[in-house]
């Protein structure tokens, strides 16, 4: 099949002849041109009002899961492409799910390696000009016309963030991932660096002129946990689950004692 013999619009799928120019999202954002899209906008919000739901709707009832991020590049044959299929069998073992964006590469290996551990695979695509379908390990997926819907779904559904090596998109949704925590939107929310000769400069670059020049504190650093070792990432992530569960027992408990 050719580049654009198929395309995906939200849960529309168009082919050959039937295809058109652009995303959704392009189309929502681009000021260009008559203000005739004035008129359209709340028909846009009601198809946003539909992601919401639809997402909400699908992921409602999983278990307990972690968003894994990473490059739609990674080639079949690379460490990294084995390392995200060992981190999806392993995160599955543990007993979350996984959420990938649903494409090849990385996210690909991640949803095998969960898919084959007999764990529950997810993947949560996106209209996009260029890509691509879900890859044939999700189980469970949704495609989003929007990203700022589909952003919403990864962190409201998810316990922890692992990023593996990758490009804007994943470097998008790390720092969104951070940005969430240190301004304590999600609270106790590991987000783990998978890769140290990857991510060892960006960390470099974050204490050398951001943390220098006064724009994060030394603190927000320990936001991040890099590594390079499969189950010390899952080791991570358990651990600050069963903090989390645990501080939430003792607080019922106190709770309980002022009430009796």
């Amino acid at each position: 099949m050719t580049e654009r013999s198929e395309h995906q619009r939200g849960p529309v799928v168009l082919r050959r002849a039937q295809i058109g120019a652009g995303t959704t999202d392009q189309r929502l954002l681009d000021s260009r041109g008559t203000s005739d899209w004035v008129h359209t906008d709340p028909w846009r919000v009601q198809r946003i009002t539909a992601e919401f739901v639809e997402g909400f709707g699908l992921l409602a009832e999983l278990p307990a899961a972690v968003s894994v991020f990473g490059s739609a590049r990674t080639p079949h044959d690379s460490p990294e492409y084995a390392a995200g299929v060992a981190l999806g069998a392993a995160l599955a073992k543990a007993g979350y799910a996984v959420i990938t964006g649903g494409g090849p590469g990385s996210m690909e290996a991640v949803n095998r390696g969960a898919c084959e551990a007999g764990g529950i695979s997810v993947g949560l695509g996106i209209e996009l000009p260029f890509e691509q379908r879900l890859n044939e390990w999700v189980d469970i997926g949704i495609n989003f016309r929007y990203f700022f819907a589909r952003k919403t779904m990864f962190v409201k559904y998810a316990q922890a963030f692992v990023i593996m090596p990758g490009g804007f998109g994943t470097l998008d949704e790390t720092f969104e991932a951070l940005t969430l925590v240190q301004t304590r939107k999600v609270t106790r929310f590991p987000v783990v660096l998978l890769g140290t000769d990857y991510w060892g400069g960006l960390l470099d670059w974050l204490r050398s002129t951001v943390l220098a020049g006064q724009k994060i504190a030394a603190p927000d650093l320990d936001l991040i946990h890099v590594t390079d070792d499969v189950d010390d990432a899952v080791a991570r992530i358990v651990a600050s689950n069963e903090h989390e569960v645990a501080e939430a027992a003792a607080m019922a408990a106190e709770r309980d004692a002022l009430q009796g």
